[in-house]
């Protein structure tokens, strides 16, 4: 990781068309301008990990609710296995 001090005013260049402006220092709050072509994704850290969190958590709810349907499946099919088995003996007797 590269680290670097700016001051407002100050900028910092990445690749070939890539600028970053520091805007304003706040406190310990820094407004940042970023310059960059539109085919460039920028995104806050923090918005990434809340939409991979809320990725995983949605495929948990699927696989849960798969679970659940392959469970009662099985439930049926086993219900339905002893119901045959009953009947076959009822019609021995």
């Amino acid at each position: 990781m590269l680290v670097l001090t700016r001051k407002k005013g100050e900028s910092l260049i990445i690749g070939d068309n890539t600028e970053l402006y520091i805007m304003e220092v706040t406190g310990d709050s820094v407004k940042i301008g970023i310059e960059a072509p539109k085919s460039v994704k920028i995104l806050r850290s923090e918005l990434v990990s809340t939409v991979e969190q809320n990725k995983m958590a949605a495929s948990a709810k699927v696989d849960r609710h798969i679970l659940e349907m392959l469970v009662n499946r099985n439930s049926e099919n086993m219900a339905d296995q002893s119901g045959v088995k009953e009947d076959a003996a009822i019609d021995e007797g």
